[in-house]
């Protein structure tokens, strides 16, 4: 068997403004740093093999404070980004849903190439879903670790599952610092274990034990 943990950045300013991050670099707050130092015991409790990063600093940081516990390296892989958000990038949504109302529109309907210049959920999967197969193949048995993003981080997951968009809108968005897992074996394929785990979830869960799934969150930006 086989594991992904894909795990979204901590907290950063631009989160908790509003304002759409996409694939401009913007680093973890006070608050993302501490999340990110709270969750990694509980990570490195599930023993990984490997520890993989977008190159962003959001999500290098957050990997970071694992690679700190548990001595991986950080392997940085630039696929990993979150979604590209064209013209959108650097905005308020509240500025986006002013400047590109119906391209906004679409994008809050799920369409999954709105415009804008924001890169299609499609590509996306693609980008994202083999980043992660290439992650897990080279530890075909054990655990891997993804420090991403939120968007990325969903699309991805689709990817591998097979699932379309309209069922990718029914699971919800990954909260900042919690996880989604996956896993593989020769009978099933890959499978969802668990989404939306974080520490807050968590407290007291021995290794190996199941987590329970937490509620989910709002789109991420």
């Amino acid at each position: 068997m086989t594991r992904l943990i894909i795990w979204r950045h901590g907290n950063t300013d631009w989160n908790a403004a509003s304002r759409v991050q996409g694939q401009t670099d913007v680093s973890l707050n006070d608050l993302g740093r501490e999340q990110a130092r709270t969750a990694a015991p509980l990570l490195a409790a599930l023993r990984p093999d490997a520890l993989v990063a977008s190159d962003l600093s959001r999500a290098a940081e957050t990997a970071g404070a694992l690679a700190a516990l548990t001595g991986l390296p950080v392997r940085s892989d630039a696929r990993l980004r979150e979604r590209h958000f064209g013209s959108w990038q650097g905005l308020l949504l509240t500025q986006a849903a002013e400047r590109f109302p119906e391209e906004y529109a679409r994008w809050r309907a799920g369409d999954p190439d709105p415009g804008a210049d924001i890169e299609p959920l499609d590509v996306l999967g693609k980008r994202i879903g083999t980043a992660l197969q290439e992650a897990a193949d080279e530890v075909a048995g054990g655990t891997v670790v993804i420090a991403t993003h939120g968007g990325a981080a969903r699309q991805g997951c689709g990817q591998l599952l097979g699932w379309d968009h309209a069922v990718l809108r029914t699971i919800g968005s990954l909260r900042n610092c919690h996880w989604t897992e996956l896993r593989h074996d020769s009978l099933r394929g890959w499978h969802l274990r668990t989404h939306n785990v974080g520490p807050m979830d968590v407290p007291a869960v021995p290794s190996g034990t199941a987590t329970p799934a937490a509620p989910v969150s709002a789109e991420p930006v």
